[in-house]
């Protein structure tokens, strides 16, 4: 097959091969996903104003009114549904480029939601869970979003423990799970500093809960949380059951 113009003078100047990142098509314009694949994204619209979770009508969450997190405000990109989900999960199995595409996606609610922020805190991994991944994808994340927003990671606290796999974990069995895993090191950096968590996914919160707690303890000023993707609240009119919480 004849190769186009572009690919051509690709060749020739030895350009960089940019592809989207979501569904491998071809691109011109220096993006890393294309405007199919952006438009497929299940944003999130109305939300819960303080976990942040997609919800049929504006107002606080059941969830939230039943217990809220220790966080302020949470706020995601999309629901982990379909395109989102299989792009967090991709990243996580290691495809660690796609942090850039993440972090592009996470800039503008970060700019609209969270303009006092001074520190990134990116969600901790213990020594032996970057090992089995092979990269700490959540810092990862974290500098790819400080590098465009200019606000710094903050390298001030540390998960001390291992904890179990949480996938079939209720919120409050998770919340358990993460009792005193994480620790301030550095509680001047933290003190009267307003900080943002990063992280991939808001599951059921208990991370957030936990790692909020931890630093407000230290004397933060403020803790909001920001991830690219949320679980809806699959009970938005009734009480959840004590498994989904």
């Amino acid at each position: 097959m004849e190769k186009t113009w572009y690919q051509r003078l690709k060749t020739r100047l030895r350009l960089p091969n940019f592809t989207c990142d979501v569904c491998g098509r071809e691109l011109f314009d220096g993006a890393r996903i294309c405007s199919d694949c952006i438009g497929r994204l299940p944003y999130i619209g109305i939300c819960c104003p303080l976990c942040g979770r997609r919800v049929k009508e504006a107002g606080v969450c059941v969830e939230c009114k039943a217990r809220r997190l220790a966080a302020g405000k949470c706020r995601s990109v999309c629901t982990h549904d379909g395109e989102a989900s299989r792009l967090v999960m991709r990243y996580k199995d290691g495809s660690r480029y796609l942090s850039t595409a993440i972090a592009d996606l996470m800039l503008p609610v970060l700019e609209r939601e969270f303009p006092d922020v001074q520190a990134l805190v990116p969600v901790p991994a213990t020594e032996a869970a970057k090992k089995r991944r092979g990269f700490d994808h959540v810092r990862l994340l974290a500098e790819a979003l400080s590098s465009r927003c200019g606000v710094p990671v903050l390298d001030a606290v540390i998960k001390q423990k291992e904890t179990a796999q949480q996938k079939t974990l209720s919120r409050r069995e998770r919340e358990k799970n993460l009792e005193g895993c994480f620790h301030v090191r550095d509680r001047a950096a933290v003190r009267d500093k307003i900080l943002l968590i990063i992280d991939d996914t808001l599951t059921t919160g208990a991370t957030v809960h936990e790692l909020s707690g931890v630093l407000l303890r230290a004397r933060a000023k403020r803790v909001d949380a920001l991830t690219l993707t949320s679980v809806e609240n699959r009970t938005p009119f009734g009480l959840p059951s004590d498994k989904e919480r």
